[in-house]
């Protein structure tokens, strides 16, 4: 546990934290930016379907490039799921874990705080469920969402995925996909911090253990599927983390 910890806080691992940082940083300014613009140009954002559409794809836009950047550095997670999801695996240490996400969290309370002061204190909006939801629903439908973005995490790390480039694509599109297919339900957030940096900035934290129960449980659920009934793998498959404890390349 010393020594791990101790690799978790090598220069080399300090910037897998700030790539994590930067990456979550601007893909929530996007995400949240999008819904802010959207209902400020539209009577009723909630009921206007052209801003589903439109949320959907700056996200599963953002999410792509974001991974993308980071990806040779941190790996690009860019959701604490997504790190828990490989921690389950064994592709990244607990400690480290943690660290990536501080990293996140910040990084999205970060964007959302610029983005309420630069909009001159615009809302900023918070993920939610349908009043007629349960909070139990709530995190179902959640966590078959983030078991979908997840195991298409895997698939794009695999080395005999299609590339480099292919893999950020995939994953921004499933992460699209899920959004228009229950954004009007909860929000579509499969990521904890997501929804993490809009609540801090507007205090309004309803419901929000949704969002963190059903994405970490369908991301542990995602990692043992794929790794341990679908495509079942062994250490030798799948190169180690270097030393500090970093998750590999997204895409080898």
């Amino acid at each position: 546990m010393t020594s791990s910890f101790r690799q978790s806080l090598t220069r080399t691992a300090f910037r897998s934290y700030l790539a994590e940082f930067i990456s979550t940083f601007f893909f929530v300014f996007a995400a949240v930016g999008s819904a802010m613009a959207a209902s400020k140009m539209a009577r009723d954002a909630s009921t206007e379907p052209s801003s589903l559409v439109a949320g959907a794809l700056a996200q599963a836009f953002a999410l792509s490039a974001t991974i993308y950047s980071a990806s040779n550095v941190s790996g690009g997670h860019v959701n604490p799921a997504v790190t828990f999801g490989l921690a389950v695996g064994g592709h990244i240490d607990v400690t480290s874990a943690v660290f990536y996400w501080i990293s996140q969290l910040v990084g999205s309370t970060s964007a959302c705080l610029l983005l309420r002061l630069l909009t001159a204190g615009q809302a900023v909006p918070t993920t939610g469920i349908l009043t007629e939801m349960t909070g139990f629903g709530g995190a179902i439908l959640e966590g078959i969402a983030t078991f979908a973005l997840v195991y298409t995490v895997y698939a794009a790390r695999d080395p005999r995925g299609s590339g480099e480039l292919v893999g950020p694509i995939v994953v921004g599109l499933v992460l699209g996909a899920n959004v228009m297919a229950m954004g009007p339900f909860t929000g579509g957030s499969m990521n904890p911090a997501r929804s993490f940096g809009p609540a801090v900035v507007s205090g309004d934290f309803k419901n929000h253990a949704v969002y963190w129960v059903g994405p970490l449980v369908g991301a542990g659920a995602a990692a043992v599927v794929y790794q341990n009934v679908v495509f079942l793998s062994s250490p030798p498959d799948h190169p180690q983390e270097s030393s500090h404890g970093a998750v590999e390349t997204l895409v080898l």
